[in-house]
């Protein structure tokens, strides 16, 4: 399975454990497989990167006083359409939004780095739907 883009690179699948592991550590790891740093093939103006299925999101660590401190925004275009919520509430109602959002801030900042959010699969417990295309490359 080739992509458009690299006719000589078929893309991986990865399953990444984040249990006990830091955010942003874990993100820095997930951002390299998503583009393709790891392969010695890589081209930074080519998608040459893997799939990343994520598990246990809601079992990250962070350190410090981030699950406080940490905010995250969201802004509708209307008056006092702007919302805040800190890390610690995101990971109660969305654990894998913030491996997301961690992970999109390291990606390349074009339609390349939307091609490549794209192969990100974050899943908050063990399991996942991704079981046949992880066994396939084997």
């Amino acid at each position: 399975m080739a992509t458009a883009t690299n006719p000589n690179a078929a893309p991986e699948w990865h399953v990444v454990d984040a249990e006990g592991k830091t955010l942003g550590r874990v993100s820095s790891e997930i951002s390299t497989l998503l583009m393709g740093k790891h392969k010695p093939t890589y081209l930074p103006y080519l998608h040459s990167g893997d799939f990343v299925v994520v598990v246990n999101a809601e079992k990250i660590v962070v350190t410090g006083r981030k699950l406080e401190q940490k905010m995250y925004y969201r802004y509708s275009g209307y008056h006092g359409g702007l919302r805040e919520q800190n890390l610690g509430t995101l990971l109660e109602k969305r654990p894998g939004e913030a491996i997301t959002h961690a992970v999109k801030g390291m990606l390349p900042k074009s339609r390349l780095g939307k091609q490549m959010i794209r192969r990100l699969k974050v899943y908050p417990g063990p399991d996942h739907p991704h079981q046949a295309q992880i066994n396939a490359n084997k």
